[in-house]
């Protein structure tokens, strides 16, 4: 663990059992973690509200829940990928059985969550290049 784990348990954004998690997590799921927090960012510096992060059910997982500022109801699955990938970009993990598995959590949660969805939805996808933690590029594509 370096200085910035520390610095983030000190001042109580972590608790125990998120570093314990964290340290056993696969570099994979760390890279996607990573990613989720990226993107997040990007989308609250575009003026998207995040209403939810990593929201599991037994149909499928959303990576984000966002509003976009035109009240948009946005899905983001986000693909994140660090060096080393070789030919391969991080979108080319979207495969079509992703993209249906996307849509049907999107319309199960649009559906439950009426208010939410009143100005009608959209699936996105962020694509970022790592590089250790630092993003090289990010891609958002919307209404996919």
């Amino acid at each position: 663990m370096g200085n910035k784990t520390y610095f983030m348990v000190f001042t109580g954004k972590l608790s125990t059992s998120d570093i314990i998690d964290r340290m056993s997590m696969t570099p994979k799921q760390k890279c996607g973690n990573r990613g989720e927090e990226l993107a997040a960012e990007y989308l609250i510096a575009k003026g998207h509200t995040i209403i939810e992060r990593q929201h599991r059910k037994m149909w499928g997982e959303l990576d984000i829940i966002a509003k976009a500022g035109d009240g948009t109801l946005v899905f983001v699955e986000v693909k994140a990928m660090g060096a080393g990938g070789g030919a391969f970009t991080p979108e080319a993990n979207m495969t079509a059985a992703k993209v249906m598995k996307t849509k049907r959590a999107a319309l199960a949660y649009a559906n439950a969550n009426p208010r939410l969805s009143a100005k009608g939805w959209r699936i996105d996808v962020i694509a970022i290049d790592l590089d250790g933690d630092m993003a090289t590029d990010i891609r958002h594509y919307e209404n996919i």
